[in-house]
């Protein structure tokens, strides 16, 4: 698959058609998807006809979109309109979206070609890929283990070489962690930088869209389109978009990163080793690094999983058969429709629902709900007191390399931390990215991770591109 770079260049150089290079991202699709399942939909028609579009704007000589003929990869919770939309659940299997989400929007608008929707684990709870409706998705570096999740069929789509660019959204490290189970680039970005506009909620305080792409640079483009301010979304940001492709060839001479202590405490060896590898070539590569304290960032897992299951609990009220979901026609009476409206529902997200309810209980709100947020607040201001002595933090990505489908989630707590280095990133707010880094010794993908602050993309793209350039 060409990068993102090589594709506009061949369209706008006319050294190939969009239509060309939708097919040939379809004829890898038909080939390959059937083992991985990373696709649940391919809008084939639709895709033809927006490549057809973007090669007839070129002969009549108009100038294309910073994306012109990228096939594009969509998570099955966003917004496309006419489109189905059915987060991977039995819940919402016939729901066709009545609008398009604003980053949907962007990249047609960039004259990217959106070529179909994406496995995902059921209302984007899992880091496995495997509660989705549709099967698990098979990682394509080895189909035996898991892509991560939740945004793994987009991470596999794009490391299968399906896609150049894939959308997938990052509620406690779901972009991310499958970047590095599959060896690309995942990144989210900071808080309110991208629209959620037509984006399935899961916990609305950390959702957020994010990119995953081969490389780098690839990454930097597509986040230069996506981001921006929304009229339709109240928690987008007013400010200016940077020219990220520019910012990322400036050399890290002077560059401050941070090694955030306990960090690397009972990571896996593997990994382990590729940090401080990564650390020791930033080093080489001119940036300065140092450890660093974040006290309270340990407790970062413990505060996701209560706050984000108590705004699952409370966004997903919506699919009570009236408003969204399914309808039981032959409940004998209100309560027993009540009841069998939440059937749908798969095991894994009933679970978060009752955690969530419990956590928002009068007898527990102070002492789950409320003591979460304050904590969650410690975590932001040990964040933004570290960020005043250094650019970016280096942390791993994930404390495993990818495991078995059968295997690595029998208890649901190691699932869960398997989150632990990047739920830090959605309750802080900030910006991060996974950037392939080498392999273990059983030959899967081992990232790394770079934070940032708020508004700061820039700088995790530059230390990432800079770190890629010189494997």
């Amino acid at each position: 698959m060409m990068t993102i770079e090589q594709i506009v260049s061949a369209i706008n150089n006319g050294e190939k058609t969009a239509e060309q290079i939708v097919k040939e991202s379809l004829a890898v699709i038909a080939q390959k998807n059937p083992t991985i399942n990373a696709f649940v939909e391919v809008f084939e028609k639709d895709a033809l006809a927006q490549a057809k579009a973007v090669d007839q704007k070129r002969a009549r000589g108009e100038k294309l979109g910073p994306l012109a003929g990228v096939p594009v990869a969509i998570k099955d919770n966003i917004l496309y309109k006419g489109h189905k939309a059915t987060c991977c659940s039995k819940m919402l299997a016939n729901y066709v979206a009545p609008y398009t989400s604003t980053v949907v929007e962007r990249l047609l608008a960039a004259d990217a070609v959106i070529l179909g929707r994406t496995n995902m684990d059921e209302f984007a709870m899992g880091s496995t890929n495997r509660t989705s409706v549709y099967g698990p998705v098979k990682n394509p570096v080895d189909i035996e283990r898991v892509p991560g999740g939740s945004s793994g069929g987009s991470a596999a789509a794009v490391a299968a070489g399906m896609v150049p660019l894939a959308l997938g959204t990052d509620t406690g490290g779901s972009v991310r962690q499958p970047a590095s189970f599959c060896g690309v680039v995942g990144m989210k970005p900071g808080y309110g930088r991208i629209s959620r506009y037509g984006v399935i909620a899961f916990a609305s305080s950390a959702d957020q869209v994010g990119v995953l792409a081969a490389n780098v640079k690839d990454t930097a483009l597509a986040l230069e389109v996506l981001s921006g301010k929304d009229v339709h979304d109240s928690t987008s940001l007013e400010a200016p978009v940077p020219a990220y492709t520019q910012q990322i060839s400036q050399n890290l001479k002077g560059l401050k990163v941070g090694l955030p202590k306990g960090f690397l405490d009972g990571l896996y060896e593997d990994i382990k080793a590729r940090l401080l590898a990564a650390a020791e070539q930033l080093k080489k590569l001119g940036a300065e690094v140092m450890e660093v304290d974040v006290p309270f960032a340990k407790y970062s897992a413990a505060v996701y999983y209560i706050i984000t299951s108590a705004e699952a609990s409370s966004n997903l009220g919506r699919y009570d058969g009236i408003r969204y979901g399914y309808a039981d026609q032959t409940a004998p009476d209100l309560n027993a429709y009540y009841e069998n409206s939440r059937a749908p529902f798969g095991l894994e997200v009933k679970k978060r629902i009752i955690i969530g309810t419990y956590a928002l209980t009068s007898k527990r709100y102070e002492e789950c709900f409320l003591k979460a947020m304050k904590v969650r607040e410690l975590i932001r201001q040990d964040f933004k007191k570290v960020f005043e002595q250094v650019d970016v933090l280096l942390t791993p990505t994930s404390p495993v390399t990818a495991f078995r489908l059968g295997k690595g989630g029998k208890s649901p707590i190691s699932l869960y931390l398997a989150d632990l280095y990047t739920c830090p990133g959605n309750i802080g707010g900030l910006a991060g990215i996974s950037v392939p880094f080498g392999k273990d010794k059983k030959n899967l993908p081992v990232g790394v991770q770079f934070y940032g602050p708020i508004l700061q993309e820039g700088k995790i793209l530059q230390a990432a591109y800079q770190l890629e350039k010189s494997i």
